[in-house]
């Protein structure tokens, strides 16, 4: 078994902030893929399924981001899992926005729900940093990561997350490399195409989401936006 955990904040209200970008990964997988409505479990919320030949379990810890692994730890010791089976989608300050990598282990960044996981299992679980840029000046970080994501990230949001969705199954049988490949050029191609598309539509297209992102996102459900672009 996989457990695959988004990090983030639980409420409406902080439903579309990029600091809860790993929330809207898991999201993403759960509706993409088909699992089951998500329930109380470890401290959260988690939907368990299939991702190619793989169980995973997914986890949304309702803990808030600075205490994620009081719920992480507990799935971890309830199902006896190694680390290397503990798969962490969370906001990435470091990367450029729709940038994606996947490493196992290292440093916490600063990021208090990594610290957090790595004070509660250890520090050798596996890591996909979703990028969401950081701001010129340090005292504007915390705005940034707890403020939603602005009109113009859309156009990169929803291919990177439908991506993620995507190749989550190569992710669930621990080829990362190939994983983090498929991502990149799904969101390039996405992108090129974008550039070929007449000005309008790109304008509408930018301008589609945002009245939609203003409304509370009900737990464990995508935007229409999102829902959109995966097709479900």
């Amino acid at each position: 078994m996989k457990l695959f955990v988004g990090l983030g904040n639980p409420g409406a209200q902080y439903s579309f902030n990029r600091h809860n970008v790993g929330f809207m990964a898991v999201d993403a997988v759960a509706a993409a893929h088909g699992f089951p409505s998500w329930r109380k479990r470890f401290q959260g919320v988690a939907a368990e399924g299939k991702l190619g030949r793989e169980t995973v379990l997914l986890l949304k810890p309702g803990t808030y981001m600075n205490e994620s692994g009081r719920s992480v730890g507990e799935a971890v010791r309830y199902y006896k899992l190694e680390l290397a089976d503990v798969i962490v989608f969370h906001d990435d300050l470091d990367l450029a926005p729709g940038k994606m990598r996947v490493k196992t282990g290292g440093g916490t960044a600063g990021h208090n729900g990594l610290k957090s996981l790595t004070a509660h299992i250890g520090n050798d679980y596996v890591r996909v940093r979703i990028g969401i840029g950081r701001p010129g000046q340090k005292e504007l970080v915390h705005a940034h990561v707890l403020h939603d994501f602005a009109k113009s990230d859309h156009i990169w949001l929803e291919p990177l997350l439908g991506a993620i969705a995507q190749g989550a199954p190569d992710l669930a049988e621990s080829a990362g490399d190939k994983f983090q490949s498929f991502v990149a050029h799904a969101v390039q191609s996405e992108a090129l195409a974008a550039e070929e598309q007449p000005e309008p539509v790109l304008r509408e297209r930018q301008a589609q989401p945002r009245a939609e992102t203003k409304k509370p996102v009900a737990e464990g459900t995508l935007s229409s936006m999102l829902r959109r672009w995966l097709g479900s």
